[in-house]
């Protein structure tokens, strides 16, 4: 009987190096994850399939080991032309590490930064730029899921390094930088709202009580 992968909690371990691979195919992606844990001991910290039928592999080990399996990983997606975009990280900020593992910060800092990329692994060079560049705090990072294959990345932080981080991530991402906004000065409720994340489907509903109602007017069935 096989033994279950051990299943660790963000944060718990870090790893020096990782490396991000988006292939354009779910075979060849599948493939790879193959050969890539093969080659090198790394860890297959995730892989799946995201929007739209794309299929994202990473992984994280010592940088030599982490290197290897990201070569590998890159000859099968140049071999099978289905590499749709890829990154090494040798040395990884810890915060950027974290937060593609799941862990999530509350806001800081008066400006928010919303950077938004067409690859995940281009999100990830841009914000790893940032971060070590600039005091922001990385608050979230999306990758691909529920987002129609594209990234999504939060930073909060004093107005001056906000704007900072936004031209490292601009210039970092080039034509793959889908969007990007910097709030000055973000509204309190809405900092609350974006503390527990960016999914629709989870976020609270908030009604202050200075909103307007409409004046209730009787209704032919309530007659």
């Amino acid at each position: 009987m096989q033994s279950k992968p051990v299943q660790k909690q963000p944060g718990n371990k870090r790893h020096g190096a990782i490396a991000l691979l988006e292939f354009e195919t779910i075979a060849a992606g599948i493939l790879a994850s193959d050969l890539m844990v093969k080659r090198s001991p790394i860890a297959l910290l995730r892989c799946g399939t995201i929007h739209p039928g794309r299929f994202l592999i990473l992984v994280g080990g010592s940088v030599a080991s982490t290197q290897e399996a990201y070569a590998a990983g890159m000859r099968l997606g140049e071999t099978e032309r289905s590499l749709s975009d890829s990154v090494f990280l040798g040395d990884i900020h810890p915060t950027l590490h974290d937060a593609v593992l799941g862990t999530r910060r509350d806001l800081t800092g008066d400006a928010l930064v919303v950077v938004e990329t067409r690859s995940s692994p281009a999100l990830l060079a841009a914000v790893d730029a940032a971060v070590k560049s600039t005091p922001v705090m990385l608050c979230e990072v999306r990758l691909g899921d529920d987002l129609g294959g594209h990234a999504l990345a939060l930073m909060s932080g004093d107005l001056s390094d906000a704007e900072t981080a936004l031209e490292i991530c601009a210039d970092r991402a080039g034509d793959r930088l889908l969007a990007r906004t910097l709030l000055p000065r973000l509204d309190p409720d809405l900092r609350s709202l974006l503390d527990q994340g960016t999914r629709f489907g989870l976020c609270p509903a908030f009604e202050p009580a200075t909103a307007e109602y409409p004046e209730e007017v009787a209704c032919s069935w309530d007659v």
